[in-house]
């Protein structure tokens, strides 16, 4: 089983602008609406790779509405708990003639220390040993910042394996109770860790001094460079594969995705790691905040390069 966790989602707006300028009145060309939040995306490409998840989190309102309806019309499962409030809307600027990307995020609705408890008891009711647990994603500004840090030493507790992907105190914080596998980005590696970082071998040698926490593999996303992940057997460094850039919203996204799906599947770190940077190489390929396509993905994974 593979749970997908969004405490903050949203629907994502993208809205496609040509020469869009600051200070000016923009025409909209096209419009999108799609279901978002981190931990959704990674269902919906957990979903391409024609996998099974259960997405939960927090939604709120007639917005809240629509992004369960949109997760069912997927035939996504989900099991969400409805606070009060209205789910956020998250505006995507895409401007095709500047080749530029906007995004202008909403902050979210408060919850409650009962929904907390409501949404806990729906994370772990049904977590069985070996599940996968994705924790993904901003959290509303009321929740501590230990809160991933907390779910992550009770999934331990249930011998299930945690993915997180998260930024800031939340990374920091999370980092401490020894995930399975962490997902940070070269900016995020050098906030976590206070350094500077410089060169691949920077990278590698901040990854490595993270599995002492207990983590078992760290991926670091080096954007249109690739990645590299590093276990205490292996450090694969994966190149990144040219192409058209259309949309980066969701790229990390795919990546989780991508290393869930083999998780379960038991492949080993090479192929994980070819059908992670092969899903977040189709996902930038692909427009919006749409997921990529299981043809796609197929067709760049057997383009990775792996050293």
């Amino acid at each position: 089983m593979i749970k997908t966790v969004t405490l903050n989602p949203a629907i994502d707006k993208t809205v496609e602008i040509d020469n869009f300028e600051i200070n000016s009145v923009n025409r909209i060309k096209t419009i999108m609406l799609d279901a978002g939040g981190k931990g959704i995306n990674v269902s919906k490409v957990i979903k391409v790779l024609n996998g099974d998840s259960i997405a939960t989190g927090f939604l709120a309102g007639i917005n809240g509405q629509f992004v369960k309806n949109y997760l069912d019309g997927l035939d996504i499962k989900n099991d969400f708990v409805f606070i009060n409030g209205e789910t956020r809307i998250n505006l995507k600027v895409v401007d095709k003639i500047n080749n530029t990307n906007t995004d202008i995020n909403e902050p979210g609705n408060e919850v409650s220390s009962d929904d907390l408890m409501m949404l806990e008891n729906k994370i772990f009711n049904d977590l069985k040993e070996d599940s996968i647990l994705v924790l993904a994603g901003s959290v509303p500004c009321n929740v501590k910042k230990d809160i991933y840090k907390k779910w992550i030493e009770k999934a331990k507790d249930y011998k299930v394996k945690v993915l997180l992907d998260a930024d800031g105190e939340l990374l920091k914080e999370g980092i401490k109770a020894g995930p399975y596998v962490i997902k940070p980005n070269v900016n995020e590696l050098e906030r976590i860790l206070d350094i500077k970082i410089n060169d691949i071998n920077d990278v590698i040698s901040s990854a490595k001094s993270l599995l002492d926490y207990g983590i078992e593999v760290v991926v670091v996303s080096l954007g249109e460079d690739g990645a590299v992940f590093v276990s205490r057997e292996k450090v694969l460094r994966v190149k990144g594969i040219s192409v058209d850039v259309k949309s980066t919203v969701g790229a990390g996204d795919s990546m989780v995705a991508a290393l869930a799906y083999s998780i379960e599947k038991g492949y080993d770190l090479e192929n994980s790691a070819s059908l992670a940077v092969a899903a977040a190489t189709a996902n930038v390929a692909s427009p919006g905040t749409q997921p990529p396509k299981i043809e796609d993905i197929l067709k760049y994974k057997n383009m990775v390069n792996i050293s």
